[in-house]
């Protein structure tokens, strides 16, 4: 469940540059997931810490606006919400120019592609290209793993300055998916370390048994890392070892050509 409860709790105090009300709006759009696609008023302000007559005031002003709709007592969003992702999406350059490499890469090693961007300790997807279906949750654009079991999100954490990953570790404690997840913390941040130093992260089976994943960098014209970009499979059919080997070169030269069509757009 988003915490959304906690997020309202820590937010800034109302002032000029914060407008609380926009904030807990936020909020009542963020408690609906896979596990809450419907809620009832009661619901939703038990999720966000509102009362009842300030969550009623937000669905019925979203809903106004056309991004939630209401069915008997209970709410939910309509697909008009995807405009906020997508206006994301859009006002970057470099996801329009990503897709073509990515179903190119796709087509070449018959393996699931992916995109993705670091959020605090949770890495959100910005472009998949699927083959097989390899995981038990449905992956799409806007969907969040944390980045401490992930390729793309080790990838993107091995960019970080040790006082700030301190802090997100600290703050976010890494939590065991499987029984191959790596939950001690200097053993995580040794394994970033090497990943900083060989430029790409493969992650066997720790964020869900079966699952094996190969990610690299993409960097923009300064060589910081703005996404992370990965092709992942079964382990039974495509081995940690045997993806590093006959993919790895693929990959990276996918994640150069989208840099470099990205610098020249810039």
């Amino acid at each position: 469940m988003p915490d959304t409860e906690t997020s309202l709790a820590t937010a800034p105090r109302p002032g000029d540059s914060y407008v609380q009300s926009f904030a807990r709006g936020l909020a009542v759009i963020r408690s609906f997931d896979a596990r809450a696609p419907q809620q009832t008023l009661t619901e939703v302000a038990q999720r966000t810490g509102l009362t009842r007559a300030g969550a009623r005031r937000i669905l019925l002003t979203l809903e106004g606006l056309g991004y939630v709709r209401s069915q008997g007592r209970h709410f939910g969003l309509t697909p008009k919400i995807l405009d906020l992702g997508f206006a994301y999406l859009s006002s970057l350059p470099l996801w329009n120019l990503a897709e073509p490499v990515m179903e190119k890469l796709v087509e070449d090693v018959k393996e699931s592609c992916s995109a993705a961007v670091l959020d605090g300790a949770d890495i959100v997807y910005v472009l998949r290209v699927p083959t097989h279906k390899i995981m038990s949750i449905n992956i799409g654009i806007g969907s969040r793993l944390p980045a401490a079991c992930t390729s793309m999100g080790r990838t993107l954490l091995a960019e970080l300055d040790e006082a700030a990953l301190d802090d997100l570790l600290r703050r976010h404690p890494p939590q065991a998916r499987t029984a191959r997840t790596l939950t001690d913390v200097a053993a995580l941040k040794a394994e970033l370390a090497r990943v900083r130093r060989q430029g790409w992260c493969v992650v066997d089976q720790e964020l869900e048994e079966g699952l094996v994943s190969l990610s690299v960098a993409i960097r923009d014209r300064a060589g910081r890392a703005i996404a992370a970009m990965n092709v992942s499979g079964q382990a039974a059919r495509t081995p940690a070892a045997t993806m590093v080997e006959r993919f790895l070169p693929r990959l990276q030269a996918a994640a150069a050509q989208i840099a470099q069509m990205l610098h020249a757009k810039a």
